[in-house]
């Protein structure tokens, strides 16, 4: 039984599109079940198709919402840089509003400590 939760490949949907368009050449096709008639099969071809189309367009807006939040996340990320910028500049480089804005202050930065010589190899004897 197959699963019909999974997507058909692409190459079956055109080997389903190929058989309707043969199925379209039948001028006496008369299938006993009527739910195989080409009316029904034409319409079940035209909702796949109707949804397929949603789908891109769906896909298509997705796709514009996530360029929009893209933009405004920089819009505020680049707001709240300058903004620490101006922090800076009005109350200084070791304030407590510079800290308060997740800086750390020039005072509590720590200088590097003078490294130690590198250890030379022993000598092979």
């Amino acid at each position: 039984m197959a699963n019909e939760t999974k997507r058909i490949s692409p190459t079956i949907l055109q080997q389903d599109k190929d058989a309707l368009a043969a199925l379209k050449q039948m001028v006496d096709y008369a299938p006993p079940n009527k739910d195989f008639t080409l009316a029904k099969v034409q319409a079940a071809s035209d909702g796949m198709e109707s949804t397929q189309e949603t789908e891109t367009q769906k896909f298509a807006e997705a796709a514009g919402a996530r360029d929009d939040a893209t933009a405004a996340e920089w819009a505020f990320h680049n707001a709240v840089l300058g903004a620490k910028k101006q922090v800076i500049a009005q109350y200084g480089e070791d304030s407590n509003e510079m800290q308060a804005m997740g800086l750390t202050k020039k005072s509590e930065i720590s200088r590097p400590g003078r490294k130690a010589a590198p250890t030379p190899p022993p000598a092979k004897g």
